[in-house]
């Protein structure tokens, strides 16, 4: 078969993703903080931006843009009148270009020529301390660690995990250096007893029972039943555990309250994880029995364009002014109308997912969680008329502070559960509740399997299989009916 080659013309269509929507696209998912922040470095790479001030915003017709065209044609100094906050007119542009980085996020002047005056962040940065550094430390203090100690010790500490174990066999570590088993089970002592106590266990019995004899009262019965009982302390075989043992029930229950006092990962309680706090994008309030939506705008710079810039455009027809300058602010000046145009859409396009949700979950924030209707993108995306992908990136890591308490956006969002065979649809997290509150008032010498559990959601006309309720129980962390049952 021959094959002909040739050229030829043809005419198709590509989606081009550009910078600039690429940056509006990034914009929508980024959390109330994160945009903040992205906002505080372009104001600091693009010398068009400036933040609005009090008396600028007496005059908001000086700085409001209209009908900004994002194309590549000159723009004129007059379609960007705004309040004057700079005052300089001797700006060295020449200079200026030549020290810009577009890559940096510091401004030319406040790079230092003279190394030696150029700060040393590495003295002002510090990092949490780990477990490892946390351990350690703790060793130094010993005055009686000899350099053989010291060996075994830092092969030990450096192979714990961040849950406080052994991450690897103890006879390989120790095989890895010079030392007989008992010194490393000597050093090892040492370190289990080190805070957070029970670091370095090989194994949860033996992390319970380096507690057991450490934080408390030596308790025969305490260490017995982690030694031989813990499988069926975790069933709640209480009487069975009586009559191997000869101890009453109550006593069991009483130790088992000091078994569960114990830290199953001490590694956890030095932990370098640092605190999120969350801060809402949006705002729901009860004013006279409606509900009234508010994007939150706190710590968001309103911006606008600088008045020394716009002056530069005005004096792009001087010979002063090179041809690199007047690019240079042409770009500019359409990356600063593009960003106060993408934070305009980011707000309005979550205040238009808000409003819908609460329009469709008004019991919801009335009468509390119970009452949450299932809900997917696409009845949100067909109300606001947006793509579903659009309302699921403004979504993602948003907070609404609510009369009832702060939810993520994404919660609101359930596929209907139960609605199959002429049953009444409910949310995923309905049905949560719901299987909390059976297992709650069974009978713990009786526990509803799941089938009973299944059965009973089919009297409140909430008809789901046996394995959707195993599903939604193992979600919520909650023991099959055979390890719940008290005997």
């Amino acid at each position: 078969m021959a094959v002909k080659l040739g050229q030829y013309l043809k005419q198709t269509q590509n989606l081009m993703m550009t910078p600039q929507l690429q940056q509006a696209i990034k914009l929508l998912t980024l959390t109330h903080l994160e945009m903040s922040n992205v906002i505080a470095e372009e104001m600091v790479e693009n010398p068009m931006l400036e933040e609005v001030g009090d008396n600028d915003l007496k005059k908001e017709e000086d700085y409001k843009v209209e009908k900004l065209e994002m194309d590549n044609k000159e723009a004129a100094s007059n379609d960007f009148e705004a309040p004057s906050i700079m005052e300089r007119d001797d700006f060295d542009w020449s200079n200026y270009l030549d020290n810009y980085n577009s890559n940096s996020s510091t401004p030319p002047s406040m790079v230092s020529r003279d190394p030696d005056e150029q700060v040393n962040y590495e003295n002002i940065v510090s990092s949490e301390e780990g477990l490892t550094e946390h351990l350690e430390w703790q060793l130094r203090m010993m005055d009686d660690m000899s350099e053989q100690e010291w060996e075994i010790a830092n092969q030990i500490i450096y192979n714990i995990g961040a849950s406080g174990y052994l991450e690897e066999d103890f006879n390989e570590i120790i095989s890895t250096i010079n030392a007989s088993e008992e010194e490393a089970l000597d050093v090892l002592r040492k370190i289990q007893q080190l805070d957070p106590i029970g670091c370095g266990s090989r194994n949860l019995k033996e992390c319970l029972l380096i507690q057991a004899e450490l934080e408390h009262e030596r308790s025969p019965l305490v260490e017995l039943l982690i030694e031989s009982y813990l499988p069926l302390l975790q069933k709640k075989s209480y009487e069975k555990i009586s009559k191997e043992t000869g101890v009453t029930v109550e006593k069991i229950q009483a130790a088992e309250q000091i078994i569960q006092s114990f830290h199953p990962r001490p590694g956890r309680l030095v932990s370098t994880e640092q605190t999120h706090y969350i801060i809402p994008d949006i705002y729901i309030e009860e004013v006279g029995g409606e509900f009234v939506v508010n994007v939150n705008n706190e710590g968001i710079p309103r911006l606008k364009i600088s008045k020394l810039y716009q002056t530069l455009l005005k004096q792009q027809g001087s010979k002063d002014t090179s041809k690199e300058a007047k690019e240079f602010v042409q770009e500019k000046m359409r990356s600063a109308l593009w960003l106060i145009k993408s934070i305009q859409n980011r707000q309005s396009t979550i205040l238009k997912v808000a409003k819908s949700i609460v329009r469709r979950q008004q019991m919801f924030f009335k009468k509390g969680a119970e009452y949450l209707k299932p809900m997917v993108l696409r009845d949100i995306a067909g109300e606001i008329g947006m793509h579903e992908s659009t309302v699921s990136r403004v979504t993602t890591n948003k907070y609404m502070h609510t009369p009832i308490g702060i939810f993520e956006l994404k919660y609101f969002f359930n596929a209907g559960v139960g609605g199959k065979d002429g049953g009444i649809d409910i949310s995923g997290e309905v049905l949560k509740l719901k299987l909390k509150t059976l297992i709650k008032n069974e009978n713990s010498s009786r526990p509803y399997s799941d089938q009973k559990l299944a059965d009973l959601l089919s009297r409140e006309d909430v008809k789901v299989a046996r394995r959707t309720v195993a599903k939604y129980r193992e979600t919520l962390g909650i023991l099959s009916s055979s390890k719940r049952k008290i005997k």
